[in-house]
């Protein structure tokens, strides 16, 4: 009986010990050891656009602020892939790119009361967050804008949504996403804008008014 005994305590030691040698074994590893285990290629791929402009539309319906749609647009972009993430980044900068233009210049200095170069940047990535319709009527005409236009001149410009996407990228791999950037397959970027030939003037304000009529009958006092 005693050997039985002693036989039946070795048995549950042993089995004991060897289920906590695998629990310890199948640990859950740290997040920054995941992070750093990442393997990103560098890409030139944009986001798919109509996934792009989804999740501005998204963003939209679940914000009252513009600070509430960049929490969201980055929280949303972290469920993205790496090279997702990337892509949202390229996605925009070919917006920015597309809709660099002198009527759009226009309308900027005359809804902002001025604009230099880095605030049209910043008026055109708050169009981007306006969402995929808004975007084109003002790119093919830019006094559509009207019907965004408070009473009041504002500021409109949105300098966080140019860094939803690297934000994220961050907050998910701890990596910088411009470090995979393929500048060489990529061109669509601020660093190749094309010289703009300007068809206004703001020492003529009627050349303005040709531009966007209604803009400069509302705001240009």
């Amino acid at each position: 009986m005693k050997n039985t005994t002693s036989l039946l305590c070795s048995f549950l030691l042993i089995t004991t010990l060897t289920f906590a040698q695998n629990s310890s074994s199948q640990k859950v590893e740290p997040e920054s050891t995941i992070k750093d285990s990442l393997s990103i290629a560098v890409s030139s791929e944009m986001l798919d656009e109509e996934v792009y402009w989804g999740i501005i539309e998204h963003s939209l319906k679940e914000s009252t602020s513009p600070e509430d749609q960049e929490i969201y647009l980055v929280n949303e972009i972290e469920k993205l892939s790496p090279k997702e993430m990337i892509g949202f980044r390229l996605r925009t900068d070919k917006l920015l790119f597309d809709s660099y233009t002198s009527d759009l210049w226009c309308a900027a200095y005359i809804m902002d009361g001025g604009c230099s170069d880095d605030g049209f940047e910043y008026f055109r990535c708050w169009l981007i967050s306006r969402g995929k319709d808004t975007f084109y009527k003002a790119k093919e005409n830019p006094d559509s804008l009207i019907d965004l236009v408070k009473e009041e001149r504002g500021i409109y410009e949105f300098e966080g949504f140019w860094y939803v996407a690297v934000n994220a990228f961050k907050n998910a791999t701890d990596k910088e996403l411009y470090s995979y950037i393929d500048y060489d397959a990529f061109v669509t970027n601020d660093e190749n804008y094309p010289l703009l030939n300007f068809t206004w003037n703001v020492d003529e304000p009627q050349s303005m008014k040709k531009v966007c009529p209604q803009l400069y009958d509302k705001l240009w006092k």
